[in-house]
Formats: C-alpha cells, structure tokens, sequence
C-alpha cells in the first residue's frame, strides 16, 4: 500500500467539514484540515448564527412597539448598530474557538490556506504537496452576483453582517430566503427596504400559500417589494448608489445587496483536472456514501447542491467518517428534511409543497388555518399567520406541514419528527393541543379545504 502523508486531507473546516475529520480523527484517523478563512465556515461566519442574531435585535424595536398595548410607558429609544455588531462578531470569536478546539482535541493537524487537488491524493496548499489516502471536499458555496454593470458596488449577504453603520436606504436583489431575510432585518432597525426579484413572487420552491402570506405581511411592514423588476445598471451617485430598473425607473440607495444564490466554492479547486465530475452549476456529483467520480475524492455540505442546510451537511460529514472509519456503513436519508427562513415573521416547513403532493399523490386533502398570534390581541400588531397540513388521501399520511408565524421554526421541529415517522392525520387529531398556543392547530384542524379552492404553484 502506498504511503501517504495522512489518511485524510479535508477541504473546508465549516460545520460538515469539522463533523467529519474530528469524528475521523476519534476513531483514528491521522487528519488535515486546509480553510482559507477561519473554521467555522458559512453557518458560523457569514450565515445563520450572525444573522440570527440580527434577527433577534431586530426583533426588540417590534416588542418595544407592542409593550404599549400591555400598558408599558416607553420613552424614547436608540440603537447602537456598531455596538450590536461588536457583540455579534465577539461571540463569533468564541464559537470559532470552540470550532478549533474540536479539530485540536481530535488531533487534527490545521492548515490555514486554499488546498488545491493535484491528483486523486494530492492536495496543494501555500506551495507544499501533501499527500492522502482520501480526500474530503467540503468547501460550502459562495454568493453569486450576476453580471450587471456597476455590480462591484455592492454587497452581499457576506458583507451586509459586517457594515459599520445601518444603510438607511437599501435596495435587495433577489427572491430566496436570504434576500426576505435581509430585507426583514434592514426594515426591522428602520431602513428603508425595496426588494427586487425576476418572479411574480418571492421564495419560489415554497408552498404557494406560504409565499403568498408572506408576501403579504412584508409589504405590512412597510418592505416595497418589486416583482418582475431587475437592475440593469449601478451607478454611483454624490450621496449613495443609484439603481436603474428594468421597468425604466430608477431607486437611490445606500447600499445594494445582491441575495440572488449560492454557487459551490468550487473555482480553482483543481477538481476537473483531477478528474472529479462536476454538474453544470459547479457542484460535485456524488453517490448515497458522499463519493465523488474518483474512488478517493468524496465531498460533503453546500459544494454538492443537495439540500443546502448545515444540519445536512453535517449529517453528511458524520455519515462519511462513520461509513469509512469506524466500519459503520451510514447514508443520509434527504426526504421529509425540516427547514426554516428566519424572515418577519419567520417561516418553518417540512415535507412537500401542496403542488408537489397533488403531483406525487394526485388526490390529497389540504388544512389551512389563518390566525393571528395571541400575543398581538392586546396590540395594534396587525401581523398575522398561517399553517397548512397537506395529507395522502389514500393513506392520511401527512405529507407537508408549513408555517408562517411567530415561533414556526420551533413548532415545525417537532412536527417534523411525526412527518418523518409516517403519522397521519387521524394521529394528528387523536393529539391534544397545548392551549392556548399558535401550535395547537396543527392538531385541531378537522375541515378539508374544498379542492376548488386548492392554490396552483
């Protein structure tokens, strides 16, 4: 057997690519570990973590707003956006510590730098060749900007967590989770939020009722959505940015975020030259096990454009060292995978869209309910929520739960847990609700929506 310089090189040290080489180095592996930034990757550094915690301060100014109805005088308020931000970035320096302390107490060596394949167990980084029996690919995606004059004046979702200051007009380019995000949080400190996006509506893939009760709460918040309108050009102005509309308009800003996707951080990996088979988008293909088109290569995470979450990736990553070192074969299943967008008011879903489970099943029963948060009953709070069960007529197995609401992403955990056990509708019913509580009509929903009146995605 050829000697090499470790059992395994590791390409990323974000969420999956930590799992997997600490787990490896658990059970014996000797372990490298190559990042370019710092470990923590995308989930810790540039995603859910700091954004979440935005949310959360965005939230305060809502509660504040709501107090009166509860008879709290409240006098006049300010935010300090550069202090929020040093406190954001000051826990991000603790988790990052606690991300190395992972790799170091798993007795993985860490290399700061950009690896780079040469062969099927050669990796490049900062001019040395190091060699391995496998390679792990975990590299996570990067934003992507589309090709628009004036582009280079503006952000991202990677740099709208590390402003100085709060733009007090910003322009939002994008439909996805990231961009309502955004915008959710900008309109919540007090910016003035236009969002810009090609469809008729945002977060396409949702269920269409999702969609549409979001929609329709942003634009109460006061967020100017612009469906079917793009720029065409940037410029900068004496005070701001400047954006030309497709539809012949034009919007002054301070800032211009693009939220229009991820790419796999694939560019300059070396991989086509290695061999690794790669789809038109960029991500490697992989088989159940996380193995790439070379027998030695296998990849994890965001790079392989399966489900972009970081608890998949990091199931991916603990598949991958249990399957190989620790004789414990394991693949991840991707259905029936809970997911939340951290948006105003936030949304959970699990399961399948309405469309997809007419598609899938063709005759299925659908349960809406509308409601409007108790905590807002004694407020001017006009905001509103939704939640839908759709079910496999045949069977009552539910198929898709989806929320639109104060404390969804909670609630479509544990509703996430009975989709993926196969639990039907009548085992929904036999389940007493928590009353009084928004979770409780997941179990208290008993009339069908007429099928005329199903929505078309």
């Amino acid at each position: 057997m050829a000697a090499y310089d470790y059992d395994l090189i590791t390409l990323g040290a974000g969420s999956g690519g930590v799992r997997a080489s600490r787990l490896a180095g658990g059970f014996g592996a000797k372990v490298a570990v190559i990042e370019e930034d710092r470990a923590g990757g995308t989930c810790v550094l540039r995603g859910c973590v700091p954004k979440k915690l935005m949310v959360y301060g965005g939230h305060f100014a809502h509660d504040v707003a709501d107090a009166a109805g509860y008879g709290w005088q409240v006098g006049d308020i300010s935010h300090d956006w550069a202090a929020m931000i040093a406190a954001k970035n000051t826990e991000l320096d603790r988790l990052h510590g606690i991300y190395m302390s992972l790799l170091n107490n798993a007795g993985c060596t860490v290399i700061n730098g950009r690896g780079r394949l040469i062969d099927a167990h050669t990796v490049e980084v900062n001019g040395q060749h190091l060699t391995a029996e496998r390679i792990l690919i975990a590299v996570g995606g990067w934003p992507f900007v589309p090709d628009v004059p004036g582009a280079e004046l503006c952000i991202t979702s990677n740099e709208a967590l590390e402003l100085g200051q709060r733009p007090a007009r910003i322009v939002i380019v994008g439909s996805g989770f990231i961009a309502v995000e955004f915008a959710g949080i900008f309109n919540a400190f007090g910016s003035e939020v236009h969002q810009l996006y090609r469809a008729d509506q945002i977060l396409r893939g949702f269920d269409e009722d999702v969609r549409e009760t979001l929609n329709a709460e942003m634009t109460k918040k006061g967020i100017h959505l612009h469906p079917g309108c793009l720029p065409e050009r940037i410029e900068k102005t004496v005070d701001g940015l400047r954006v030309h509309l497709s539809n012949g308009s034009t919007l002054d800003a301070d800032q211009v975020m693009y939220a229009t996707g991820r790419a796999p951080n694939t560019a300059d990996l070396g991989l086509e030259a290695a061999g690794v088979s790669m789809n038109a988008k960029g991500a490697l293909t992989v088989d159940q096990w996380s193995k790439t088109s070379l027998d030695s290569v296998y990849a994890i995470g965001d790079v392989t454009d399966r489900i972009n979450l970081t608890p998949v990736a990091i199931a991916e990553g603990h598949a991958f060292a249990e399957t190989i070192y620790n004789h414990n074969p394991m693949s991840v299943d991707h259905d029936d995978v809970p997911s939340a967008v951290f948006s105003q008011p936030p949304v959970g879903t699990v399961g399948l869209t309405e469309a997809e489970a007419a598609a899938k099943y063709g005759d299925i029963d659908v349960y809406v309910a509308g409601f409007r948060p108790m905590k807002y009953t004694l407020t001017e709070n006009p905001e509103r929520g939704l939640q839908k069960l759709i079910a496999d007529a045949a069977s009552g197995r539910v198929v898709g739960a989806h929320m639109v609401g104060v404390d969804a992403p909670e609630i479509i955990q544990g509703v996430g847990i009975a989709v993926r056990m196969g639990a039907t509708k009548a085992d929904f019913d036999r389940t007493m609700g928590i009353h009084p509580t928004a979770a409780e009509e997941f179990v208290t929903m008993r009339s069908k929506r007429p099928p005329v009146a199903k929505a078309a995605e």
